[in-house]
């Protein structure tokens, strides 16, 4: 008998909490404070911060902190405004950096 397998998701690594979908992976190629990170469509079980005008290596952007809603670790962020007109598709979208989440039913 099959076992039957749920699906992909990633989790916050302090406490496991489901944080995004792989389906809503859009880029692996990104870069967060701690190294590599990636760009999701959309991210669950999050809180988002404050917004604020961050300098990053693609230009200025306005973002958020976005914190694991069960033991509130700082995940990564949430593009709220890119000031750039080639920047424009991050905007509402979640980098959550490598180092923070995990891997469940890959």
């Amino acid at each position: 008998m099959e076992e039957v397998i749920g699906p992909r998701l990633y989790c916050c690594s302090n406490c496991r909490n489901h944080v995004a979908l792989h389906d809503d992976v859009i880029s692996k190629a990104f870069q967060g404070k701690s190294g590599r990170a990636f760009l999701f469509g959309h991210a669950l079980n999050v809180s988002v911060g404050a917004r604020e005008d961050r300098e990053l290596m693609t230009g200025l952007h306005s973002v958020a902190d976005v914190y694991c809603s069960d033991c509130h670790e700082v995940l990564g962020w949430k593009y709220e405004r890119a000031y750039e007109e080639s920047q424009k598709y991050k905007e509402g979208k979640f980098v959550l950096e490598k180092a923070k989440i995990v891997r469940e039913n890959f």
